[in-house]
């Protein structure tokens, strides 16, 4: 929880820490929580940091994601929350793909390669099979690293106070 407790996006959803304490996890186990089910969530150094890969055909709880943002998110930001999910949404490849909705390497980790770590047997096994690669950068920070991995930018998406999300694509090499 540590990885997102500065990430633009996170905060913009829940400023307030309690808010977040409380309710980041939940969003992080419908998010991307079908990782662990799909034997494609992976971590780094006694969870230091984590990467979770949904393969191709398998998508975050639609309705659970909108139950929580609903109980859980600031009434008079809910209609954005709502319009940069439904953007993030429509961005995703048409073609298979391996979706990254979560990276994360805890503050006192970061800058020491964990990140690319998790990202190398995933994207490694994209390019043996030939497949896509998806994520949606909310931390402008962490392109260069996405950049350096090969995913380029497609668009910026941005609603009213939201901070931009940038949906990156990468090919298989």
């Amino acid at each position: 929880m540590l990885a997102f407790s500065t990430d633009p996006a996170a905060l913009w959803l829940y400023p307030d820490p309690q808010q977040f304490a409380a309710n980041f996890p939940s969003f992080v186990r419908i998010f991307g929580g079908k990782a662990f089910e799909q034997g494609s969530a992976y971590s780094i150094d006694d969870f230091s940091g984590a990467a979770l890969w949904l393969p191709p055909g398998i998508h975050p709880d639609v309705e659970a994601l909108a139950g929580l943002i609903q109980r859980s998110v600031s009434e008079d930001k809910l209609e954005e929350v709502f319009a940069v999910f439904e953007q993030m949404d429509s961005s995703h490849p048409t073609e298979p793909h391996w979706y990254l909705p979560l990276i994360g390497v805890d503050p006192a980790y970061q800058g020491k390669g964990y990140g690319a770590a998790l990202m190398k047997n995933m994207l490694t096994r994209c390019d043996r099979d030939q497949q896509l690669a998806y994520l949606e950068n909310s931390n402008p920070k962490n392109t260069p690293l996405y950049e350096r991995h090969g995913f380029e930018l497609l668009e910026t998406i941005q609603v009213g106070s939201s901070p931009p999300i940038s949906p990156m694509l990468r090919k298989p090499r």
